[in-house]
């Protein structure tokens, strides 16, 4: 069977191609025609950009660096695709995303109406609080949305949108989560590769990195207990102290004026909303207790489908068993699809990132049989096994680390 092999293409994955390191060129399996495509929506303008970084081809007879992956299921995903596209799953509903836009607002209305008729006694700064986290959750859902470009036709447009959901609505911004998103969704789960399991030495994660570890005697912390540290280093902490350091520090190295000028929109649209009531330094303790709620709605949900899965070394797997051993979704309810942006169908999206959500519990049966037909595991957990999941995993890879700390 002859397969038809894509010859132009980076060497550090087609997906960063927006990233100037990259500039070597070589032939390529067709996993990477699998990711170029997944994300990119106009495949021949980015080919565009591509033809000035080429400096050579491989020849025909070169190895491959990628000689177990199974061209059976590669083929078979991207006639799923190319079904999946005539069947209108990547066509937008725009409604859906106007529900979704207006009622983020219509909870930020909500918070400051509180406080304006009732004051600022306890009770209603808890509600508020717990009204503008939920408010910056689903916003990140959104903005989450327009990152992936699946909300608009053309790319600026959802770009534009992008920037002003996730700067003026979130205070974050585009570039710095464009460039650690795709990275993920390009390699989850997979070590060094995937920035969301680089835990900068507070975590161990899977069954590879704690043994790693153990054996070369690396003990930044007491990893057999990480399981119960993390409830004071992981979710209170992420997106009020980590991300928040890290979004300026990116915007201010890489004088990103424009990402900075949305970031410093959102602190003026709060502050002016809420100083003539607590004063500047308690709109700050709001901001940052918002931030704190925020941060543990976030953590649950986007580390629920992949902390507990397998996490390795690059292995050069198709597209489909890359993203499903990395990766397991949450059953389907009203409730779960809200609480988690639709992420609880995770599977789904890694596979079609550009994929309006609201198409995925569409595509979800047509995956389930391609997996079953090819030995691919999919798995479903319910929202708490899930979360659970996460402590159980932190147990286990923490008591492999001490095993192996101990006796190897």
């Amino acid at each position: 069977m002859t397969v038809n092999y894509w010859k132009r293409v980076q060497i550090k994955e087609i997906v960063t191609t927006f990233h100037p390191p990259t500039v070597s060129f070589l032939r390529c399996p067709p996993v990477l025609k699998e990711a170029f495509t997944a994300f990119h929506p106009d495949l021949n303008f980015v080919r565009k950009f591509l033809k000035p970084l080429l400096i050579g081809e491989l020849a025909a007879a070169e190895p491959s660096q990628d000689p177990n992956k199974n061209i059976a299921i590669i083929q078979d995903f991207e006639r799923l695709r190319v079904q999946a596209e005539k069947d209108g799953l990547f066509k937008t509903k725009p409604l859906f995303f106007c529900l979704h836009l207006g009622h983020i607002l219509l909870l930020e209305i909500l918070a400051w109406t509180l406080v304006w008729l009732w004051g600022t006694g306890w009770t209603v700064t808890l509600l508020c609080a717990a009204l503008l986290a939920t408010s910056q959750a689903q916003a990140g859902w959104l903005q989450h949305d327009f990152g992936h470009l699946s909300v608009f036709k053309k790319s600026k447009w959802n770009h534009l949108v992008h920037k002003f959901v996730i700067g003026h609505l979130k205070g974050a911004s585009a570039s710095w989560w464009n460039h650690l998103h795709y990275r993920h969704h390009s390699k989850p789960n997979v070590l060094d590769k995937d920035p969301d399991v680089n835990m900068s030495g507070l975590f161990v994660l899977g069954a590879v990195q704690p043994v790693e570890y153990g054996i070369k005697k690396i003990k930044h912390m007491p990893y057999n207990h990480q399981h119960q540290y993390f409830f004071l280093l992981g979710p209170p902490l992420l997106i009020p102290v980590v991300f928040n350091l890290q979004i300026l520090t990116t915007m201010i190295s890489r004088r990103d004026w424009v990402d900075l000028a949305w970031y410093v929109s959102f602190y003026l649209r709060f502050f002016y909303c809420y100083i003539p009531f607590y004063g500047f330094l308690g709109s700050v303790a709001l901001i940052t207790f918002v931030r704190f709620l925020e941060s543990h709605w976030f953590v649950w949900v986007t580390q629920m489908n992949h902390l507990p899965m397998e996490i390795d070394h690059e292995r050069r797997q198709e597209w489909l068993t890359t993203q499903l051993q990395a990766t397991c979704n949450i059953e389907q309810s009203f409730f779960n699809d809200w609480f988690s942006g639709h992420l609880n169908f995770q599977i789904e999206h890694h596979l079609f990132p550009r994929m309006p959500r609201h198409s995925y519990h569409l595509v979800a049966p047509q995956v389930r049989e391609l997996c079953k037909k090819h030995g691919v595991p999919y798995q479903i957990k319910s929202l708490w096994r899930a979360m659970a999941d996460v402590v159980s995993s932190l147990k286990t890879s923490g008591d492999l680390w001490l095993d192996a700390y101990l006796h190897k």
